[in-house]
């Protein structure tokens, strides 16, 4: 099945929203001019028949960064990948078990820096069922999707401040069933709602 079989509407509104991305600065958490490692992430869409979802992970409590919080599969840049793509995909695989050939990379979203260091590229690809994930258990302790519609929709966001290394900082968050999506996560998907929401202005 080819992406534009499913939702093409939607799916042609969302490659529009991305060629927008070009132009837009990065989304800067971090203003220290501190060092970055690069980092990539797969936002994965689910072409579900009700509408699309994003595929989310939670980390396990053990990790050594951002233990136990919800996150897009993906992580560092390492230098035998050749560019961010490469990375997101082959993180992707080793956490959650998803195939490349199962994702349909459609564009990505503005450079994202965090406050721990990290300077982020967000591939979006739009992934294709029926498929199986296999989570590491060392790095994830569940796999799970929500609404697109719902993670995109301005009433479902909340402003938080939290303080860290000294400075007052904000961010967002979006709680669903139970689940606290914040930080690098929710930025990220702020960011791609304001995309689409040039479109429709």
């Amino acid at each position: 099945m080819q992406a534009d079989d499913c939702a093409p509407i939607e799916i042609a509104r969302l490659r529009r929203a991305l060629e927008r991305a070009h132009a837009r600065e990065a989304v800067i958490e971090d203003g220290t001019g501190r060092p970055v490692q690069e980092a990539a992430v797969l936002v994965p869409l689910v072409l579900r028949d009700g509408g699309m979802t994003v595929l989310l992970t939670q980390r396990t409590d053990h990790l050594h960064h951002h233990p136990g919080q919800i996150s897009f599969p993906g992580g560092r840049v390492e230098q035998g990948d050749g560019s961010p793509l490469a990375a997101a995909l082959r993180e992707t695989e080793e956490e959650i078990g998803l195939h490349p050939r199962h994702v349909e990379v459609i564009g990505r979203l503005p450079e994202y820096r965090t406050v721990t260091g990290f300077s982020i590229t967000p591939l979006v690809g739009l992934v294709h069922p029926p498929f199986e994930l296999e989570l590491d258990s060392f790095e994830v302790a569940e796999a799970f999707e929500v609404p697109l519609d719902f993670l995109l929709e301005p009433g479902n966001r909340q402003r938080h401040r939290i303080e860290y290394e000294g400075v007052l900082r904000e961010y967002f968050a979006m709680p669903w069933e139970g689940r606290f999506i914040w930080g690098a996560t929710a930025g990220m998907l702020v960011s791609l709602a304001d995309l689409l929401a040039i479109g429709e202005n």
